[in-house]
């Protein structure tokens, strides 16, 4: 039930929502002397304000191979290479895209609940099998219960993260998590709305 939890939150960290945030590029690989890499192994990735990406490689002879991979990849942003760094320009939301953007993240908020359901279903189907197999009854209830408050703050973590999202996209600040991955401050803002 964690790792759907946790698939959601990487995969809306993912979503290119109109704040820079390193993480667009970690699909992102190069070829590396000889080995696919990621970005974020041969180069150092900042956002130097809300709208840009830098990539500063560590080895200039990388700026080639980075904004090939850049180019190459499912992205969608046009990298700008100076001599000594390559930035990423974000282009502000279009309401459009925030609508696409909305349903991006409901569907993975969707999938991840998917994931819990089935997860508790499976638990529970192990415990009716471990009472045939002799586990006291009593021992099997008290274990639904621990399995469905499991899933039931699972359910809840689902809500939290792509409720940010949907709260940052509605108003326009990007994806509404800021550089943090777990936005307190922003969750605790719109469950007071």
């Amino acid at each position: 039930m964690e790792s759907a939890v946790m698939y959601l939150d990487d995969a809306l960290a993912h979503i290119r929502a109109g704040k820079a945030s390193g993480r667009i590029l970690d699909p992102v690989r190069v070829e590396y002397y000889g080995q696919m890499s990621p970005i974020a192994n041969v180069a150092t990735i900042t956002t130097p304000d809300a709208r840009t990406i830098q990539i500063q490689p560590w080895e200039k002879k990388m700026l080639p191979e980075i904004e090939r991979a850049i180019i190459n990849s499912n992205i969608g942003l046009a990298p700008n290479n100076n001599g000594e760094c390559i930035r990423l320009m974000i282009p502000p939301l279009t309401e459009e895209r925030r609508k696409e953007l909305a349903k991006q993240c409901k569907g993975e908020a969707e999938n991840a609940k998917v994931s819990v359901r089935n997860a508790r279903r499976d638990a529970i189907d192990q415990l009716k099998k471990a009472i045939k197999d002799g586990l006291p009854e009593d021992a099997e209830k008290d274990a639904e219960a621990n399995v469905q408050k499991a899933s039931s703050l699972c359910f809840g973590a689902c809500k939290h993260p792509c409720s940010v999202c949907l709260f940052g996209l509605s108003r326009g600040q990007g994806n509404g998590r800021g550089a943090n991955a777990n936005c307190v401050i922003g969750w605790a803002f719109v469950s007071h709305l």
